[in-house]
This record gives structure tokens, sequence and C-alpha cells, in this order.
């Protein structure tokens, strides 16, 4: 009896410690809901239900005020058949072909020399993320500026040296690269940020390995480093071409008032600003928000499956 006694006291005890567990375990958990709760709700309020929205609309014809009539894909063959829509894909394709390769490449160059150990390496890091944090709208009103054909200071310096000064926006030719040039300014120091992260996940031993081999930096570099950094640059390839794919508040700042550089300078999301809020063709423009949803999905499921090509995870 003293020994069933004893079973069925330690019983309870068990059950009050997995009872008292599960209070802690739904204490926690209450917690933790609450604290998602602003960015769940703030992300459903300003992101899903407009989005939801959205795509309802782009099967109506509405301009804002008056009741939405429902048009079928009557919007989608509109689009597709428009010039200027054309225009604003060929632009969008450009921006990102030309940007993203450059920004990272540029970035995987720059993060290999932040990755060494010398002094003020932090300020050198710094300098580099603060165009990051810098408002897109003032880094295209200061770049504006540095354009300038007659007081800019980049064709200043030009003439100093006797060197050609292109009219750097004003140029259908150069205008969109100009502003690729200001893109990859502004965020390669995010993608820095992120290479830098994966260099440093990469063990020593590799490299020390490699030097008792004989193997060179450049060896080092192209057998070790980038294999093991490859899952790295793959989110930062796909974040790199989702971010240029809706590309508007630089170029927005950029045309500014000039009509001229629309052709030169339209992408696709401001197409979706010039159709919603300038003819007040809110179907037309939530088919184009649409159709660039589709596209990014799409591009972005293909890179997933080509990724098991070239990105190694390390197990």
């Amino acid at each position: 009896m003293g020994g069933f006694s004893t079973t069925i006291g330690k019983n309870k005890q068990s059950i009050v410690v997995v009872e008292r567990k599960r209070k802690k375990l739904d204490k926690e958990a209450m917690i933790a809901l609450l604290f998602i709760a602003p960015t769940f709700l703030g992300l459903l309020v300003f992101y899903m239900l407009p989005a939801i929205a959205s795509f309802g609309l782009s099967f109506t014809s509405w301009d804002g005020i008056t009741t939405p009539v429902f048009v079928g894909l009557e919007n989608i063959n509109t689009i597709l058949q428009d010039p200027t829509f054309q225009r604003s894909i060929i632009n969008t394709i450009v921006f990102t072909i030309v940007s993203v390769p450059l920004s990272v490449v540029i970035a995987t160059f720059v993060s290999l020399l932040l990755n060494q150990k010398i002094k003020g390496m932090v300020i050198y890091r710094t300098l580099y993320f603060l165009p990051v944090v810098t408002m897109p709208v003032a880094v295209g009103m200061v770049w504006k500026w540095l354009y300038n054909t007659e007081y800019g200071l980049i064709n200043y310096i030009l003439s100093v040296f006797h060197l050609p000064q292109p009219s750097w926006l004003f140029n259908p030719n150069l205008a969109l690269f100009s502003v690729i040039l200001v893109y990859v300014w502004m965020t390669v120091g995010n993608n820095v940020i992120l290479i830098l992260a994966g260099l440093q996940g990469v063990s020593k031993s590799y490299y020390e390995a490699a030097q008792i081999d004989g193997a060179s930096k450049l060896k080092q570099f192209f057998n070790i480093t980038l294999p093991l950094i490859t899952p790295t640059l793959f989110f930062v390839f796909i974040t790199s071409m989702i971010s240029s794919l809706q590309m508007f508040d630089l170029i927005f700042v950029m045309i500014g008032d000039n009509d001229a550089l629309l052709d030169p300078l339209r992408t696709i999301v401001f197409g979706v600003y010039e159709s919603g809020f300038k003819y007040s063709q809110m179907g037309i423009a939530s088919a184009q928000a649409f159709l660039l949803f589709i596209a990014i999905l799409a591009i972005t499921i293909v890179q997933f499956i080509f990724q098991k090509k070239w990105v190694h995870y390390d197990s």
C-alpha cells in the first residue's frame, strides 16, 4: 500500500508540473501574439486588404469616385496593346538587368574589403550603409542637382579636366543609366551588410586548409568563399530584383516636371501611379499592378527552381 500511495503522489506531482508548464507556455504564447499583433494588423490593413481590393478593381472600370463597372479582361487587353505600357516594360527590364548584377558585384567586392581586420572598419561600414537609411526622395533631389548640366558638380569636375560634359538626365540614351547609377549607389550598402554577414559565417578552417595546400587568394575566393556565400547571394538577388522591378520613388523625383523624361524613365510602377492618380483610371492601374505581381511571382519561382544548380548549402 505504501508503494502504491507513493506512486499516486508522484503522478499528482507530475500532473501539477505539466499543468504549470502548460500555463507558462500559454502565457508566453499570449505575450508573443501581443507583440506580433501590431505588425500583423499593419500587414492586414495596409498590404493584404489593399492587394485583394486592387485585384478586384483590375476587372472594373473605375475613376475613384463613381461606382465601379465590371469589364472583365478588357483592362488587361487595353494594357497589353498600349505602346506606353510596352515602353515601361522595356525600361523596367533594362533597369533590373543592369542594376541588380551591378549592385551585387560591387557589394561583394566591397564586402570582401570590409571583411578585413583594419583600423576604423566600423566607420567604413557605417559610411557604406548611410545611403540605405537616407530617404529616396532626398537622394533623388541631391543627385538631380549633381547631374545638372549647367551647375551640377559632376559636370563641373569634368570641365576642370577638359572632359565631355554629357546631359545626364536630358539625353534619352543616358537618362535611364544615370538613374541606375544612383539606384546602385543607394542600394549597395544594404547588400554589403547582408553579404558581409555571409562572409563572416564562413569557417576559417577552410582557408587554413587551403593555405596549407598552397592555394592562392584568387583560388580561395572561387573555390571556398563564393560557393559558401551563394545562399546569401541568392537572397540578395531575389530581394534586389523585387526592389528594382518596383522602382518608382527615385524615378518620380528624377522626372520632376520635365515631361521629356517620361518615355526614357517610365517604369511599370510609375505607369501605375500615372494611370491611377493622374488620369483617374483605377481599373487600369490595378490591372498593371496585378500583371507586375504575376511577373515578379513567376521570376521568383523560376529563380527558386534554378537555385539548385548554383546555390550550395553547407550541411
